[in-house]
C-alpha cells in the first residue's frame, strides 16, 4: 500500500472508466481479483486491484487521500454466474446498508477539504433512494449514457466545523 498516491478507488472493479489503468498516483481496490480471460467471445476481463478489501472496511488511514472515486456495484437482480455481474458486481444482503458504510468509510480517509466523486446507475435502484444514505449533500452532479440514467455526483469533505 503506498499512501504517498493521491487517489484512492474505492471499487475499481476492471477500471473501465479509467484512461490509464495503471495510474501510479492511484489506489485500485476492490474486493476480488479476476485474472485477464475471454469471459463471453470477444469479451475480455480482468480485475487487478493493488488493494484487495472491501469498501465498507477500508484498510486506510484518515486524512491519507486528496480524491476518492466511489462507484459501488449497483445491481440487485443480476445472475450468479453472468458477465454483468463479473464486470458490475452485485448488491448483496442489506444493499442500503452496505452503500451507507461505503459513504461513510470514503470520508474519513478523504484530506481536508477532499473530494469524492460517486457514480451510479439507475438501472434498478434510483438514485432517489441513494442520495440518503450520503452523510452530505453533493455540489453537483451530472446525467450521462445512452439512456442518462448514470449519474455522477462530486462531494466535497466539509470543514470540521461544518460536520
Amino acid at each position: 500500500m503506498n499512501t504517498k498516491k493521491r487517489v484512492l478507488d474505492v471499487a475499481c472493479g476492471s477500471k473501465m472508466f479509467w484512461f490509464d489503468k495503471n495510474n501510479h498516483d492511484v489506489e485500485f481496490c476492490d474486493n476480488r481479483q479476476v485474472p485477464y480471460h475471454e469471459f463471453y467471445p470477444h469479451r475480455y476481463i480482468e480485475i487487478k486491484p493493488d488493494t484487495v478489501c472491501d469498501f465498507t472496511q477500508l484498510p486506510f488511514e484518515d486524512k491519507t487521500y486528496r480524491l476518492v472515486v466511489f462507484d459501488p456495484p449497483h445491481l440487485k437482480q443480476v445472475g450468479d454466474t453472468s458477465w454483468t455481474k463479473l464486470k458490475y458486481g452485485r448488491l448483496d444482503g442489506d444493499w442500503k446498508a452496505m452503500i451507507k458504510k461505503g459513504f461513510s468509510e470514503c470520508f474519513p480517509v478523504l484530506d481536508d477539504d477532499g473530494v469524492l466523486i460517486f457514480k451510479w446507475s439507475e438501472v434498478q435502484i434510483p438514485l432517489s433512494a441513494i442520495l440518503p444514505l450520503a452523510p452530505f449533500t453533493p455540489l453537483f452532479g451530472h446525467r450521462s449514457g445512452k439512456n442518462i440514467n448514470t449519474h455522477w455526483l462530486c462531494f466535497m469533505k466539509p470543514k470540521r466545523e461544518d460536520i
